[in-house]
């Protein structure tokens, strides 16, 4: 039997509809908004396998080619590994459904959404994640509550849900916000520096659409939800707790309020660990799994005691301190620019590279083709937290804490007319203990300063935290690992001076409140500004120059009708004209033509070149021209590339001539001046300059 529901979003019907697809599935819905279509299935195994101690869940998002009507490119004519947007979506279905799970639910459970239908207006992905809740909502696979997901955007002061992509291009902010009935569960976007009031109100007017989503599940649920698996909760032996506590309790009290690194932490707790393992071995046999996880419990409740109760955190800050930051720059001498930023225990190394137009990179999906001149690349080595692991390859977290980054400095990347260079970064983080991918951010604008690119303004991020116990709360900036590992939030914001212009929020508890997201909000306005005078005080404005390494690139503008005549038959002039020169030459539409080479001066000569062989000759202007051809009745003469006239022999001088032979041999320069064009042919005088003087016109 079918079931579908519809509620009206943003001026459209969103949909959803079970029972038709995927009946296998514990659940399976079909998604419609437009004429864009996902369909979402949520299958979860039968038992937890044995001994799992945490919870296995995996989410896919696919965009399959045909839903756009495109066949893929590449040989083998099929999708291949998931793009980066793909990934992204994967990560915004992901993070707001993960907290909703019970915490004893250990079985192993998938997520995947397909996208069958695209209309080119409405993406799939935030309809992903409701499908994803409405899939898990009516299945028997246990799931708190119901999540809703939308995109805001915001046109003339105005706010709009789900924009379009024609209406996100002329958006000041692009936020995608998840949450349940009663809060907030996640944030991810970006903005042209705006305030934290208006964030605020921007994630209010999303929660007035979240509430219809999960009501239009909650009657789905009563008509057709399955009864839910039964999740016994794991009871736990108490003299095993009173006898690990007794051994553990105060030697994590002393730690916990010691101030030390992370690596002595580290071996700390990994001594005591081995200390009360040895000493319970004999009296719990084969129960090391559950002491190490009330050891963890411990360390967790006296870290989140200590700072509601006293305001004080495992490094000795207060709530609102930064840890000690250093800013070196140059220190890689054949990059285009580089920076290494440590703030506390976390590092980033961050190289600048700039290219042509040649190097932009081009997206291809289920949107119409189009390329990007900005990238930024985040690498996570093993090392980083002292580890030893494999590198095969970029990481889901990479491709986001990498993307996350990349949307808080494109804002402030100068306009293509003014800076025409390919702009690549890539954060390499060497140490973290917290917020690499805010580190990044300040790395990132320290390099793009250091290489001279002439940003609008610079930007910094930080991250912030939260313990809530009840009603008590305490918001933390700039956050540690184990402080985002025990606590209970990572919200994570970068902008400048003017306002935010990125943003990302992950919770572990069932959602958080306005008046939290507003305490972080100021709280990390005031850490950003922190962060950027210590920023400014290493470099205030970019470099005058950029790397003598990074190739040179100057720009001439043409008439569009010229364009043919620079590319020549076969691209053969075009060509002709970057092994000449030893340049790269990229042809815009609008007639804005590029010129890159390692060598400025070959730059500058080809840009005159072009300048001369796109020039209209005009009459009455004197040229100084080459003489490519000798008849009896006169000389030919190239004033400009390409364009000839004759120069009759008539007008060779003011006297009577007999033989052109007698002035000229081909080869010769000869100043000119154009008498008449007609019929396109050009009538040259020499005579006319010798009894008038006129400056040469050296186009």
């Amino acid at each position: 039997m079918v079931f579908k529901k519809e509620v009206e979003i943003g001026g459209k019907i969103l949909s959803i509809e079970t029972g038709r697809y995927a009946k296998q599935a514990n659940g399976a819905v079909m998604v419609r908004y437009g004429d864009t279509m996902v369909l979402v299935t949520a299958v979860a195994a039968e038992e937890a396998k044995e001994d799992q101690d945490f919870f296995p869940l995996s989410v896919e998002y696919r965009e399959k080619s045909s839903a756009a009507g495109k066949i893929p490119g590449g040989f083998f004519k099929r999708e291949g590994k998931p793009s980066e947007k793909e990934i992204l979506s994967s990560r915004l279905i992901d993070r707001p459904i993960r907290p909703l799970f019970p915490k004893s639910f250990k079985n192993e459970t998938q997520v995947v959404a397909l996208v069958y239908s695209f209309d080119n207006e409405n993406d799939a992905d935030v309809l992903g994640a409701v499908g994803a809740s409405a899939a898990l909502a009516i299945s028997n696979i246990p799931f708190l509550e119901p999540i809703g997901e939308v995109r805001v955007g915001r046109i003339n002061n105005e706010f709009i849900v789900n924009p379009t992509h024609q209406q996100i291009a002329l958006s000041d902010m692009e936020i995608t916000v998840a949450g349940t009935e009663s809060s907030i569960m996640m944030v991810e976007g970006e903005a042209n520096e705006i305030s934290e009031a208006d964030l605020l109100e921007a994630l209010k007017f999303a929660h007035v659409e979240i509430k219809k989503l999960v009501d239009l599940q909650n009657q789905l649920r009563a008509e057709c939800g399955k009864p839910k698996k039964e999740v016994l909760e794991k009871t736990v032996d108490e003299n095993l707790v009173n006898d690990v506590k007794q051994l553990a309790y105060e030697k994590y009290r002393q730690i916990v309020s010691t101030v030390l690194a992370k690596e002595e932490r580290s071996a700390k707790n990994k001594e005591l660990n081995k200390l009360v393992l040895e000493a319970l071995n004999e009296k719990y046999p084969e129960q090391e799994s559950e002491i190490k996880n009330i050891l963890h419990d411990i360390e967790k409740e006296l870290m989140r005691n200590r700072i509601l109760e006293e305001g004080l955190r495992l490094d000795g800050r207060n709530l609102t301190q930064i840890r000690p930051i250093t800013v070196e720059l140059g220190l890689l001498p054949r990059t285009h620019g580089s920076a290494l930023f440590t703030r506390g225990e976390t590092q980033s190394l961050t190289t600048l590279t700039l290219g042509t137009k040649n190097d932009e990179q081009i997206i291809d999906g289920l949107q119409e083709e189009y390329t990007k001149k900005f990238l930024l690349h985040y690498n996570f080595p093993p090392f980083s937290v002292g580890e030893v692991g494999k590198m095969s390859g970029v990481g889901r977290r990479e491709v986001g804490h990498g993307n996350l980054a990349e949307r808080a400095i494109k804002k402030v990347i100068p306009e293509e007319t003014l800076f025409p260079y390919t702009i690549r970064l890539n954060s390499d983080i060497l140490e973290s203990n917290g917020s690499s991918s805010m580190a990044t951010v300040c790395a990132g604008t320290l390099a793009l300063m250091d290489g001279g690119v002439p940003i609008k303004k610079p930007v910094a991020g930080i991250a912030m935290g939260l313990v809530k116990e009840g009603d008590q709360f305490r918001v933390l900036s700039d956050i540690l690992g184990n402080e985002d590992h025990l606590g209970d939030m990572d919200f994570k914001v970068a902008g400048s001076t003017d306002g935010i212009t990125a943003i990302q929020m992950d919770i572990k508890i069932q959602g958080i409140s306005f008046d939290i997201m507003d305490t972080a909000l100021q709280q990390a306005k005031l850490g950003r500004a922190h962060i950027l005078s210590i920023m400014n005080d290493a470099i205030v404005q970019p470099r005058e120059t950029i790397s003598p390494f990074a190739p040179s690139l100057i720009t001439i503008k043409i008439q569009t009708d010229q364009i043919g005549l620079l590319i020549g038959p076969g691209g053969k002039t075009v060509q002709g004209l970057q092994k000449q020169y030893g340049v790269d030459i990229n042809i815009e539409e609008d007639g804005t033509v590029n010129i890159a080479a390692a060598n400025r001066e070959s730059a500058k000569k080809c840009k005159e070149h072009i300048r001369l062989l796109t020039a209209t000759p005009e009459v009455g202007e004197v040229y100084e021209g080459k003489i490519i051809k000798i008849m009896d009745f006169g000389a030919f003469v190239e004033i400009l590339p390409g364009k000839e006239g004759l120069l009759h022999i008539s007008q060779i001088d003011s006297k009577k001539v007999n033989k052109v032979t007698d002035f000229f041999k081909e080869g010769d320069t000869v100043k000119v001046k154009l008498l008449k064009i007609e019929n396109g042919k050009m009538s040259l005088s020499r005579k006319a300059l010798l009894t008038e003087e006129k400056p040469v016109n050296k186009e």
